[in-house]
């Protein structure tokens, strides 16, 4: 009888990818990929370190996982194992802490399953972490697929350990996207989208720039099969006028852009060494509204980082509020080890982070219920997922406008012709049909 693995992932698309690639590994070595609750004989937990519940996180899980499958191997890896290996290994029941350089050599280093007294830990400097390793989600409940294509990244935000953990930048071949996508497409899969840890940088092999994104673009939206391509998030000076313009007339990609801010103040993206200063922004947002009216525009938006006055705060309050963005990730600052950030002085108390974030998750709020009544009556083309909650589905449009609907075996994986027509008390869009065949 085979060996069960059950994976957990925290954290962002790119470590779903990957945990869905490290999950095929264990499948070809004989193992079947169970729920977290099956009492599997080995747990893998690949973990986020952006923020301190990140790490929090981490440890809560083990125990939760050791509740279920007492005598199972738990085996760490990610962002938080390349920071804090020891830390994660005095965490008890933890047998294996693998750094970024080896997750992907996970399964060479389980050959025995048998607990020890001390965890193993296999963490190498990030700077051996210098080879690129595809990957791409693929069976994970969802109706699209995250494919990887870069990682890790050379900018230096004085807040962001990401660099510390997932090593300098780097990216896939074009060729080697292509026949992914290929195969995601032979799969049935209708939506690719691209993602990596500094997306817009794509095209780094061997420390050399090879390529650029756009090529990457232009290459990924010739690839027949694939119904919808969205590009995950992209920074302000990275997302240049030439890929806009591919977007608003490309046969695949959809009219959806995510952009970090970060702040509003170009005060604090000084402070942040951002690589923009707001009126940069500005004019992306313009840009794209020009040739896409109808697209969705999210924001990262970071609160409370250190010397962040209520001027400034108010400041980024203002310039969002007159931005015709569609929604916001706001993130609370927290200080993060071996950061410059970390060292600042002005450090915003903790109950006024809390109150600026509930601000602008508010105005988030706000600003996704105003783009979606500009939606409504609208004809568009939902692709189903594969979620139900109480008896109803839900889908998007290419603009990502979320929808619900009772729910319909049929229609999973589907794309279906309906009209928009009313924001339902949960903030979703309701629907009404309209034609009777599904459209391919």
């Amino acid at each position: 009888m085979n060996k069960k693995v059950a994976f957990y992932t925290l954290g962002c698309k790119l470590n779903y990818s990957e945990t869905s690639t490290i999950g095929r590994l264990f499948n070809k070595a004989g193992f079947d990929t169970v729920d977290f609750t099956d009492t599997p004989d080995v747990f893998v937990i690949n973990t986020c370190s952006v923020t301190d519940n990140a790490d929090k996180k981490c440890k809560k899980i083990v125990k939760e996982a050791l509740k279920i499958s007492p005598n199972a191997y738990v085996t760490i890896v990610g962002c938080y194992a390349q920071l804090k290996p020891q830390e994660i290994a005095d965490i008890p029941g933890v047998d294996m802490v693998l750094g970024a350089a080896e997750k992907f050599n996970i399964v060479e280093h389980i050959t025995d399953l048998t607990k020890k007294p001390k965890a193993l830990v296999y963490n190498q400097p990030v700077t051996e972490a210098n080879q690129f390793v595809a990957s791409y989600s693929f069976g994970d409940n969802r109706t699209r697929t995250f494919l990887k294509v870069q990682d890790g990244c050379d900018y230096s935000c004085t807040f962001c350990t990401i660099p510390l953990a997932r090593g300098s930048s780097r990216s896939d071949t074009v060729e080697s996207v292509i026949t992914q996508a290929h195969e995601i497409a032979a799969s049935g899969v209708k939506e690719i989208v691209l993602t990596g840890v500094n997306i817009g940088d794509y095209g780094i092999r061997d420390g050399q720039r090879q390529d650029k994104f756009i090529d990457l673009v232009k290459a990924v939206d010739e690839v027949e099969g694939i119904d919808r391509i969205r590009i995950s998030s992209i920074e302000p000076n990275l997302l240049t006028d030439e890929i806009i313009a591919f977007v608003a007339h490309s046969k695949r990609f959809v009219p959806h852009f995510h952009i970090p801010l970060q702040s509003g103040s170009n005060k604090i993206l000084s402070l942040m060494r951002r690589r923009y200063k707001r009126e940069l922004y500005v004019d992306r947002v313009t840009q794209i509204k020009q040739l896409m009216p109808d697209c969705c525009i999210g924001v990262d938006v970071i609160v409370g980082f250190p010397g962040e006055t209520r001027e400034d705060f108010i400041d980024t309050y203002n310039f969002l509020n007159e931005l015709d963005i569609s929604y916001l990730h706001v993130f609370t600052y927290s200080e993060r080890e071996n950061t410059l950030a970390a060292e600042m002085s002005g450090k915003i108390p903790g109950s006024t982070r809390a109150e600026r974030s509930k601000m602008l998750h508010i105005l988030s709020d706000k600003k996704r219920r105003a783009f979606y009544q500009s939606q409504l009556g609208k004809h568009v083309e939902i692709l189903f997922e594969r979620d139900i909650t109480d008896g109803y589905m839900h889908g998007f449009s290419r603009n990502y406008v979320k929808v619900k609907t009772k729910y319909d075996p049929i229609l999973v994986n589907e794309l279906k012709a309906v009209q928009l027509t009313a924001i339902s008390p949960d903030g979703d869009v309701e629907i009404t049909e309209a034609e009777e065949t599904l459209v391919h």
